[in-house]
């Protein structure tokens, strides 16, 4: 018995010195970040950006592969089933967290089946229309809205999009239901608003910046607390008088759960030296956003932002009743 005792001693602390080994000269090879959804969205443009900067500091590419579908979990799903040694990562944004209400039978546990690496930006949102509808400002907008609930249509990218949860917190916030059009990504829902297929979509400023200062499209609103520097002459819609509207859609970085503690915090300060490239916060400065803070580029503020947010929505969801699953 004392022999198979030594023995199990020896190999576990054989596995844990190779474990630490393998954190000390992680990365050895390419890291590749899923973004679960389609290339040229929102949230492909943060990581391809972040992943950019990390590739300089961990003298490794970080590729971008784009896994869509059901709204972000199949790429989710892939990651939380990956090998946990830090070379697949996730990008989610802020359906990581609804999304445990919006599908009532996830194949992983959100809370649970990820480690936290930290967050990376919050981008505000904007409620923009066709730029021929008639209302001229928010509170018009509403007013309209009210009066021809049964023929406003509002355009998203799918359930679990953030598109589709801003929507919902819109109609939620005016207590109208609106004519809701789902599409296939963020693509082509922009497409049909510029067609004036649809009237009405709220979608994030990395989305719709370029088309707001184009005028191809009308902005109302913001849901920032104060205005944004990039679109200086559209109000907030505390502003506009409509409170409970506002909402960012926040980005978090996540590693398979068992990813050892040493690569999780080697990623973390990775994407902190990130956030700090010049590069990077030009370009999000353009696409009306900001880097997160380093405090906030953490494990505990992730899991903590998480957390909260699961919480806040989920019974924004269950009030609208509208289920992925």
């Amino acid at each position: 018995m004392k022999k198979l005792i030594a023995a199990l001693g020896a190999v576990a602390a054989l596995s844990f010195s190779t474990s630490f080994a393998g954190a000390q000269t992680y990365p050895e090879r390419s890291i590749t970040v899923v973004v679960p959804f389609s290339a040229g969205g929102p949230t492909d443009t943060v990581t391809r950006l972040v992943a950019e900067a990390m590739s300089k500091d961990l003298g490794q590419q970080v590729l971008v592969e784009n896994v869509g579908g059901a709204g972000g979990t199949l790429g989710a799903g892939r990651v939380a089933q990956a090998d946990p040694d830090g070379y697949t990562l996730l990008l989610h944004h802020i359906g990581m967290a609804t999304s445990a209400t919006l599908y009532r039978k996830l194949p992983y546990d959100t809370l649970n089946a990820f480690e936290y690496i930290g967050l990376v930006t919050e981008v505000p949102m904007t409620i923009v229309a066709r730029k021929d509808l008639e209302p001229t400002d928010f509170k018009s907008l509403v007013e309209y809205a009210k009066a021809n609930k049964d023929t406003v249509t509002v355009a998203n990218a799918g359930i679990g999009a953030a598109s589709h949860l801003c929507g919902m917190l819109f109609m939620s916030a005016i207590d109208t239901p609106l004519v809701t059009v789902p599409y296939k990504g963020t693509g082509p829902a922009m497409t049909d608003l510029l067609g004036s297929q649809v009237d009405i979509m709220c979608d994030q400023t990395t989305n719709t910046t370029k088309q707001i200062k184009a005028g191809t499209i009308k902005a109302y609103a913001v849901t920032a607390p104060q205005r944004l520097d990039v679109l200086p002459d559209v109000p907030t819609t505390k502003e506009a008088g409509v409170d409970g509207m506002e909402v960012s859609i926040w980005h978090g970085l996540y590693a398979p759960k068992g990813t050892p503690a040493e690569i999780v915090d080697r990623l973390s300060k990775s994407l902190q030296l990130a956030l700090k490239d010049e590069n990077v916060a030009a370009r999000f400065a353009e696409l009306g956003t900001a880097p997160s803070s380093q405090e906030d580029a953490t494990p505990a503020a992730l899991k903590a932002k998480v957390e909260s947010e699961i919480a806040r929505w989920k019974p924004v969801i269950e009030a609208a009743g509208q289920y992925a699953d």
